[in-house]
């Protein structure tokens, strides 16, 4: 049986943790094991990709609003194919230059096979039998398939083999509601499918604050059906290319079908830990499958690390990052550190872009009291730049701990969104969070930058803003 100081499952955030490990001690003995393409999810099937794919989407949506400023364009084709070929051409180049440089370290075992846990600290990888001092497990996650009687005949495809596509379907249905739907109904609308979204929590994109996901609601709503409240309860396939997904209103109980070329399930995501065999080496997880870890992000299983998708916790590539540098304090430098996501940021990458950090509102009534919050507020189109791009019923959402004159969260609509909110969150950073750089600060006029100053400037009290909500967004 081979032994190593480290074995390192998933080839993504853990490399920052295995990267640091080799410059400390080059003599270090290290596994790397991966069953996929190597680069980590974000890499292969998630974050870059989908990004390669919404940025053409959002030229289409930019150039077919130019109307509004008096310049008319025609797009005169647009080719999925080469799209579609690119995004697996960039992909592919990253990922086969990552395995390249493993195979090749001299510093690393590198396996290219599924792991399974034998004990505490030994491992099946393919037909060996390894042991690791330590094990970081930053295994990712999957797409999770609800149990809907006809799904599993109906070819559906995941956010994991829509990259695979070669050909646009002419419509497509897609069950979810989150920021995966709402990405890939952007792309696809965009692309020229009749996309329907059918959500089913009361809410379009229910994660992010009530006004955010009315506007968006509204503004993706001019290019595709967006269906809320739908519990879907048989899916009818006849061939390749026709599915019926029948859905039940979970409110009236009114029932529809609706029928598309392509079903694309986006229903959420699920833990690796079932294919990994945590149970055998005694690591906990929680009631959902994710990794169980303590604030130092070590399993219930001294130096076995969980971190990235396999916690559950967050989500994010950035997030997986984060965390491997709290790993890497604590399991190769010795040094304590704790997790902290007071401040984790997050994008959606549609038309218009959404951006948040923080505390949503109602997390920071329950924290601090209605009395003590302040909550600042602009609409894109109250600056000059806004006006200019047309960005309406767009805007800042900024919340405050008032007594301590501390941003506790943040959330944006519109262009740029996930450019605005970093000058928000790069506070939400500092040792007080304190939002007096605003003040004090230079913004450029006219810059769309302004409306971040501007919502700062504009605090209220809750109870005026809900007041102002009901009048803007009557609906929530």
């Amino acid at each position: 049986m081979k032994h190593y100081d480290c074995i390192s499952i998933g080839t993504g955030s853990a490399m920052n943790v295995v990267q640091g490990l080799l410059s400390k001690d080059p003599e270090s003995r290290i596994a790397v094991i991966d069953k996929d393409e190597a680069g980590g999810i974000c890499l292969t099937r998630a974050c870059i990709p989908s990004k390669l794919l919404v940025y053409p989407a959002e030229v289409v949506r930019f150039l077919e609003e130019m109307g509004h400023q008096g310049i008319h364009v025609d797009i005169r084709k647009i080719d999925f194919q080469y799209i579609m070929e690119r995004m697996r051409g960039i992909v592919s180049k990253i990922s086969k230059d990552i395995e390249k440089s493993l195979k090749e370290s001299g510093l690393v075992d590198y396996y290219r096979e599924t792991a399974e846990f034998t004990g505490p600290y030994t491992m099946r990888v393919g037909k060996e039998e390894i042991s690791g001092d330590m094990i970081l497990l930053c295994s990712g996650s999957r797409p999770q398939i609800p149990d809907i009687p006809g799904l599993n005949e109906a070819a559906y495809l995941t956010s994991d083999t829509l990259l695979k596509l070669k050909e646009l379907p002419e419509s497509l249905t897609i069950l979810g509601g989150g920021y995966v739907a709402a990405e890939y109904g952007h792309f696809f609308s965009a692309m020229g499918s009749r996309v329907t979204i059918l959500g089913r929590n009361p809410r379009f994109l229910p994660g992010e604050e009530p006004e955010v996901s009315a506007v968006a609601r509204q503004k993706l709503s001019r290019k595709m059906d967006i269906l809320t409240n739908q519990e879907v309860f048989e899916i009818r396939s006849k061939g390749q290319n026709k599915v019926t997904a029948i859905a039940r209103d979970r409110k009236t109980g009114r029932e529809k079908e609706i029928e598309a070329q392509k079903i694309l399930v986006a229903a959420g995501r699920k833990s690796n830990s079932d294919i990994l065999r945590t149970d055998r080496a005694g690591i906990k997880t929680d009631s959902h499958g994710w990794l169980a870890v303590n604030d130092h992000l070590e399993t219930s299983v001294r130096n076995i690390w969980g971190f990235g998708d396999a916690v559950g916790s967050h989500l994010f590539k950035h997030a997986a990052n984060y965390e491997s540098r709290v790993v890497y304090a604590n399991a190769v430098l010795k040094e304590p550190m704790s997790i902290d996501y007071h401040a984790v940021p997050h994008g959606i990458f549609t038309y218009p872009e959404i951006a948040a950090v923080g505390m949503k509102e109602a997390e920071a009534v329950e924290a601090f009291g209605e009395e003590g919050i302040a909550i600042g507020f602009k609409l894109f189109s109250e600056t000059a730049r806004g006006e200019a791009m047309g960005a309406e019923d767009c805007f800042v959402k900024i919340i405050l701990e008032e007594r301590k004159d501390r941003i506790v969260g943040a959330h944006v609509i519109g262009p740029q969104a996930t450019i605005l909110i970093q000058e928000i969150i790069n506070l939400m950073y500092t040792e007080t969070q304190s939002p007096e750089p605003i003040f004090k600060g230079m913004h450029i006029h006219p810059s769309l930058s302004e409306v971040v100053e501007r919502a700062f400037q504009n605090l209220m009290l809750h109870r005026d803003y809900q007041h102002m909500l009901s009048h803007m967004f009557p609906q929530l």
